[in-house]
C-alpha cells in the first residue's frame, strides 16, 4: 500500500466513523483529510480529494469551523481560503465531547427532567415510569458533569501550566 492508498483508506475510514460521534460522513472525511494534511488545505483541492460538490465543501466546513476542530488559514498573495484541522488530540477529543455535550445531552437532559417530573402516581407503570426516569435523569446529569469537568480543566490555562511542569 502506497502513501495515497493509506491516506485515502483512513479518510474513508474516519468518515464512517463519524457517525459515531456526531456527524455525517464527508464532514468526518474533510476533517480526516485536513487532520493528516502537512499544509493548509484550499476549498478545491478539498473538493477534488473528496469528489464533492463546492455546497457540499461549503457547508461541512462552515459545520466543522462551528465545532472549533477546523480552522480558515490565509496564505499571503493567495484569494482562495485554505483550511487546517485541529491537530493536538486532547484538544480534538475536549472540543468533540463540549460539542457533543451541547447538542446531544443538554436537549436530552431538558426532556429527561420534564417528563420524570410528571405528578401521575396513578398506576404502578406511571409509578414506576417516573422512577426509572429520575434515575436516567440523575445518570445522565452526573455524566454530563463529569464532561464539563474535564473541558474545564483541558480550558484551565494554569492548570495545563503545572502539568507541564511536573511532566
Amino acid at each position: 500500500m502506497n502513501f495515497n492508498e493509506a491516506k485515502n483508506k483512513f479518510v474513508q475510514t474516519w468518515g464512517a466513523l463519524g457517525s459515531q460521534w456526531g456527524i455525517n460522513k464527508t464532514m468526518a472525511q474533510i476533517h480526516a483529510f485536513l487532520m493528516v494534511s502537512s499544509e493548509p488545505i484550499s476549498m478545491e483541492e478539498i473538493m477534488q480529494e473528496l469528489q464533492i460538490s463546492r455546497g457540499n465543501a461549503s457547508m461541512n466546513l462552515r459545520a466543522l469551523m462551528d465545532w472549533g476542530i477546523v480552522y480558515k488559514e490565509f496564505k499571503q498573495g493567495e484569494r482562495r481560503e485554505f483550511f487546517t484541522a485541529e491537530k493536538d488530540l486532547d484538544e480534538l477529543a475536549t472540543k468533540i465531547a463540549r460539542e457533543r455535550s451541547k447538542r446531544e445531552i443538554k436537549p436530552a437532559l431538558k426532556v429527561l427532567k420534564e417528563v420524570s417530573s410528571i405528578d401521575d402516581t396513578s398506576s404502578v407503570e406511571a409509578k414506576h415510569f417516573v422512577d426509572q426516569t429520575k434515575k436516567l435523569y440523575d445518570f445522565v446529569a452526573k455524566a454530563d458533569t463529569m464532561i464539563d469537568k474535564v473541558t474545564e480543566y483541558k480550558d484551565n490555562w494554569l492548570t495545563k501550566l503545572i502539568v507541564k511542569m511536573m511532566g
